[in-house]
């Protein structure tokens, strides 16, 4: 079997989700959209199901995959529904949605649930994505609070730039949202990951962290105590003596500068793997710090071996507990979320421990 795999530590990733309720206070939202970041929703949602207070996702699909999954928690579908024939679902499958556009109000007017719903409204308060203006949430309060189809309504806000403790932005966006639904008497949801570490003043009734609980930090330094929970791993499957003057790879992007020996590793872009990092990103090999050295291809990379007693077989980490998941998302210029979610094909194992 091909050695490229993706480890996947449930133990840690409740142990993130734990830390998440702990920091914020008051009740979290597991969010295991895009299939949970690339973990596996499903898999990730059970191993939460006894510590969650709910779950949340980008659209009805990925609630039935959690639903026929078994997960039985709540549910909230955060761009919430895109068409009026999705409401029977949402109502038949206990979905609570996101409400952020008139449209959404226009298909709500003419439905009639067999139980009464679970509404989010959204805000915006700056990221000037999906949301009312601010100015509309005690009208839209109070035509849902008197509407008996309603059961719940919750109020909330997306942070643009938490991630960002230098900026002021998210200080500006929760005063606005703060001025809106000043004396409602209804829960409210602010913080991502990245206002769940950084921003303490901005917590609320409902946290919605996302990739802290997968133990990717989303603020700089990464002193927040997430244990990281895909590893991202393969195998040296030959093994090459250069000599001084040979070129590696694709494009004979490195060459070597004196007798080096080299590790073929079964791991490419195909499988996820940056194809753009270069020549330096780091890996361990046998739990030592090693080097990519040459251009990633679609099924294979390679590695520097000089003063590593490495073999066929040899456990290469490509990210995970040696190496951490935003070094090579820094090297390859992008963000640990693209990382993950692009993870395919590489075989998924589950340990809980």
């Amino acid at each position: 079997m091909r050695p490229a795999r993706a480890l996947i530590d449930l133990a840690a990733l409740r142990h993130n989700y734990l830390l998440a309720r702990s920091r914020h206070g008051g009740r979290a939202l597991a969010v295991v959209k895009a299939n949970a970041y690339g973990h596996g929703a499903v898999a990730c949602a059970t191993a939460l199901a006894d510590v969650a207070d709910g779950f949340a996702v980008a659209c009805l699909e990925e609630a039935e995959i959690l639903r026929a999954g078994g997960v039985a928690a709540p549910i909230l579908l955060l761009e919430g529904i895109f068409e009026a024939s999705e409401l029977p679902r949402v109502d038949a499958l206990g979905l609570w949605m996101v409400v952020h556009d008139a449209s959404q109000l226009d298909m709500l007017a003419g439905f009639a649930p067999q139980r009464p719903l679970t509404v989010w409204l959204k805000f915006n308060t700056g990221m000037n994505r999906a949301g009312f203006v601010p100015a509309r949430a005690r009208e839209l309060y109070s035509a849902l609070a008197a509407d008996s189809r309603i059961a719940t309504i919750v109020m909330m806000t997306h942070l643009a730039r938490a991630d960002e403790p230098d900026s002021d932005v998210s200080l500006v966006q929760w005063r606005r949202f703060r001025e809106a639904v000043a004396g409602l008497p209804v829960p409210c949801s602010v913080c991502n990951s990245a206002g769940v570490l950084g921003w303490p003043q901005l917590r609320s009734d409902w946290a919605r962290p996302g990739i802290m609980l997968y133990g990717a930090d989303p603020m700089p330094g990464e002193g927040h105590g997430l244990r990281p929970v895909m590893t991202f791993d393969s195998r040296i499957m030959a093994i090459r003596e250069l000599q001084a003057g040979d070129p590696v790879g694709y494009g004979a992007r490195f060459v070597a500068a004196r007798p080096q020996r080299i590790g073929l590793v079964a791991m490419g872009y195909a499988d996820g793997y940056p194809r753009v990092v270069p020549d330096g990103t780091p890996v361990t090999v046998d739990g030592r710090p090693s080097r990519i050295v040459g251009r990633v291809s679609m099924d294979m990379l390679t590695v520097d071996l000089d003063g590593i007693e490495a073999g066929l077989g040899s456990a290469v980490e490509l990210w995970g507990v040696r190496v951490p998941v935003n070094r090579i998302a820094a090297a390859a210029g992008t963000i640990a979320y693209e990382l993950l979610c692009n993870v395919k094909r590489a075989r998924f194992e589950y340990v809980d421990d």
